[in-house]
């Protein structure tokens, strides 16, 4: 108990002490650049570094806290008796996959030391930061262990049969140390392993898909599928980790993070209740006036924390009140809370979108998609969801008593939250206006939070906003985890030329690019029940985009058509996490959260419509 307490403890000041890094630096630099104008070489490459080594201790908190992003619907479905023989099943898949996973990235490592491709960075060798990938794995490994012996028992076997599959990589760690042994390990991957993966490819994949519905980390079971996939075709699983560091080492993956901690802090203030009096002073003589503050609130806190349902966890209850005071009946205020909790992933600064961005500007992938023009075309469909959902709100508003307009009320609300209400000023003038990039953005924004919730407002302690940015770091640790899975993965599927193979069917049975988009609603739509937002993002948007690009569709008007179908999916049964969200957050059950959702729901799929089959909505900005 007192290891995992130091362990604890450790892993946190670490990803507390990195996430200082990226969030101060950025700045430093920039204000050494521009203002104090001297020079800074490897300034840029110092920081994507030191953000991958951020994201790869996220990932351990992440894994210690149990947030990796999962589908756990079906597993708590299952009897308890049938649950206890399945947990091991899952346990072993995970061991295995984190094995091979740690010996696949040490390998790579061992690779390009033995090559003399040691690149360095202010005189630090860069495999010091790549270092803590496999560092990261092993640890995920030693935290699937419980105290009971099944659990132990499924660790050791996870670990023998990663071992056996990572047999080329343990040949390439070997093979300048003890080159007869590594040569035994390498007659094995060629006479046993790549044959099996051959042979046994298909029920591989529909194995892991099913561990998948049943709880397995979303995160292990594409790496698995991606590792599966390249054995099969003969080896080569350094790939994989050659591809997460490069997709967390993207310019961009920094403004993952931070923008979620800017939210976080926001939220534990009183932020939500100064913003909620703004919009009621504004709308509350109008018929619908709290709806308009409830969906105008939690778009602004979606978009900042990047997860829909910390916004209703958040102000749920306080947005709950609100309306119910108002006059909405408990269905109606439930199913409004809950169906605007995911509008808000549209706006700038939403983590959907850059990780949309970051995911689809791929050398090697047939999309360039720039972050920036991304952000200016879904703002539009943003504002129509937000109206539906507003729209909705004021025809379900019976309350006949209506608050007169108070000018003096207004003017004192506007007074009260004029910081809150400056934050995201700053954030579009600096970031549209091109002073600041996307990074050097999000660290303002979280320097600015912690001065305006300690400073200003004197609502935290500053130990207090520490606690909030380690609570923050799981979040933002899971979605990374993904990016960096689904990106080995991503380099298999162009690899194996299945693009095109999906542009050449669909092609052949499609002819008609209204036909078409139809189509491309419903499967993302069933994707979006299966699988979360960003696993999603990351594993089908690659695919869909050169085959929207055969109909002659832009490529902003399919990302925006993408998101806004994910956004739906937070709503949509069975792994709509909004639902369960909710049902947990105002204590009721899921049917009857899933029916007061429903009218909501059906109004933003026409919005979803419009959006689709009237590209203007996405592209007037460009």
């Amino acid at each position: 108990m007192e290891f995992s307490q130091a362990a604890k403890k450790t892993e946190n000041f670490a990803a507390l002490l990195f996430s200082g890094v990226i969030i101060l630096i950025p700045v430093l630099f920039k204000i050494i650049r521009d203002v104090v104008r001297i020079p800074f070489a490897g300034s840029d490459t110092f920081l994507i570094y030191m953000v991958f080594v951020f994201a790869c201790i996220a990932g351990m908190v992440t894994t210690r806290e149990k947030k990796q992003l999962a589908i756990t619907t079906f597993f708590d479905m299952i009897p308890d008796k049938i649950s206890r023989w399945i947990s091991p099943v899952v346990t072993f898949s995970s061991s295995a996959v984190l094995i091979s996973l740690f010996f696949s990235c040490l390998s790579q490592i061992f690779i390009e030391i033995s090559m003399g491709m040691v690149n360095k960075v202010w005189g630090i060798p860069l495999f010091v930061f790549t270092a803590f990938l496999p560092l990261m794995y092993l640890v995920m490994w030693l935290r699937q262990f419980n105290r009971n012996w099944i659990s132990i028992l499924a660790c050791v076997l996870g670990l023998i049969a990663g071992v056996v599959i990572s047999c080329e990589s343990i040949y390439n760690i070997l093979y300048d140390f003890l080159p007869e042994t590594a040569e035994k390990f390498n007659n094995f991957a060629n006479i046993y392993w790549f044959k099996v993966a051959y042979n046994c490819k298909i029920p591989g994949i529909i194995f892991l898909v099913i561990l998948a519905l049943l709880g397995m980390p979303l995160f292990l079971v594409i790496s698995g599928i991606a590792y599966l996939c390249f054995s099969s075709g003969g080896g080569y699983v350094q790939v994989l980790a050659q591809e997460s560091v490069s997709a967390l080492t993207d310019k961009t993956v920094a403004a993952i993070p931070l923008f979620t901690m800017a939210g976080y802090i926001l939220a534990s203030g009183s932020a939500g209740k100064r913003l909620i009096n703004v919009v009621q002073s504004a709308f509350g003589w109008l018929r619908g006036g709290a709806a308009i503050a409830a969906v105008v609130v939690a778009a602004f806190f979606t978009t900042f924390t990047g997860a829909s349902g910390v916004t209703i966890l958040a102000l749920g209850s306080l947005l709950s009140i609100i309306l119910e005071g108002n006059g909405y009946s408990k269905d109606d205020s439930l199913g409004l809370i809950t169906s605007s909790g995911s509008i808000g992933l549209l706006f700038p600064p939403s983590m959907a979108v850059i990780v949309y961005a970051t995911t689809n500007y791929f050398p090697m992938s047939y999309a360039g998609v720039d972050v920036y023009d991304l952000f200016k075309g879904a703002v539009i469909p943003g504002v129509l969801l937000c109206l539906g959902m507003i729209v909705l709100g004021v025809i379900r508003d019976k309350n006949p008593v209506r608050k007169k307009f108070s000018s003096s009320q207004l003017f004192r609300s506007l007074k009260e939250s004029l910081w809150e209400l400056l934050l995201p000023v700053l954030i579009i003038v600096f970031y549209f206006a091109g002073i600041l990039s996307l990074t050097e953005t999000a660290c303002v924004a979280v320097i600015y939070s912690v001065i305006l919730i300690t400073l200003i407002r004197k609502e935290k302690k500053l130990t207090e906003v520490v606690e909030i940015l380690v609570k923050s770091i799981p979040v933002a640790g899971g979605v990374l985890m993904i990016i960096s899975s689904a990106r080995g993965l991503l380099y298999y599927f162009i690899d194996a030329g299945i693009p095109d193979m999906m542009t050449g069917f669909v092609t052949s049975i499609v002819h008609s690019k209204l036909i078409f988009l139809a189509l491309l609603n419903i499967f993302l739509l069933v994707v979006g029940c299966l699988m979360d937002m960003y696993s999603a993002i990351l594993v089908v948007s690659p695919l869909i985009i050169p085959v929207a690009e055969s109909f002659g569709i832009n490529q902003i008007h399919i990302a925006v058509v993408f998101l806004t179908n994910m956004a739906l999916g937070f709503l949509t049964p069975p792994v709509g996490m909004n639902l369960f969200i909710a049902s947990y957050t105002f204590d009721k059950p899921l049917l009857k959260i899933c029916r007061s959702v429903l009218p909501y729901l059906a109004l933003q799929f026409v919005v979803l419509l419009l959006v689709t089959y009237v590209p203007w909505f996405s592209t007037a900005f460009l």
